[in-house]
């Protein structure tokens, strides 16, 4: 397995493991799938400092993706920043999220953010304990403030300061 930065041309399947989780998942509360245009759109906005990464395997496939966001628009927020991870469906617990949240980190602190933030939406203690791992510590719940599929979703806030 491979990490990388993502490339345009890897839209479709970023795009593919995103929509899958839009419409049967709870990680994001997005409720409309991308298209590819919107996936190729985002994905052009993702450089620098808030880069996007893939794993890719043995073929080039892409089997999960992370990204770094603007933690909020106010200057402030400056030195800190948001985690995404994606995996494929096929691919979960195959250890894909570890090398993908290792390597974002790395650019987190590289890029000298402060403060790094992980909202981990609904019922998820594989991605609890994967952020644990990485030195993530609980700091908060946010209760019932999102509904998907006709349930009410609480937001696990973590964080993880620069070591």
């Amino acid at each position: 397995m491979k990490v990388r930065l993502a490339k345009l041309a890897d839209a479709a399947e970023i795009a593919d493991i995103y929509n899958h989780e839009v419409l049967s998942g709870v990680a994001t509360f997005d409720l409309v799938p991308k298209s590819l245009e919107e996936q190729r759109e985002w994905l052009r906005d993702r450089s620098g400092a808030l880069p996007c990464i893939v794993a890719v395997d043995e073929d080039g496939a892409v089997t999960g993706w992370a990204c770094l966001s603007k933690y909020r628009d106010r200057p402030a927020y400056g030195t800190s920043v948001e985690d995404s991870v994606y995996i494929h469906e096929r691919h979960q617990g195959e250890g894909i999220g570890n090398l993908l949240l290792t390597e974002l980190l790395r650019l987190a602190d590289e890029h000298g953010f402060h403060s790094t933030f992980a909202r981990i939406a609904g019922n998820n203690p594989s991605s609890v304990a994967l952020h644990a791992k990485h030195g993530f510590e609980i700091v908060g719940v946010e209760k019932e403030v999102g509904r998907k599929f006709g349930q009410w979703l609480d937001v696990t806030l973590m964080q993880r300061l620069v070591p």
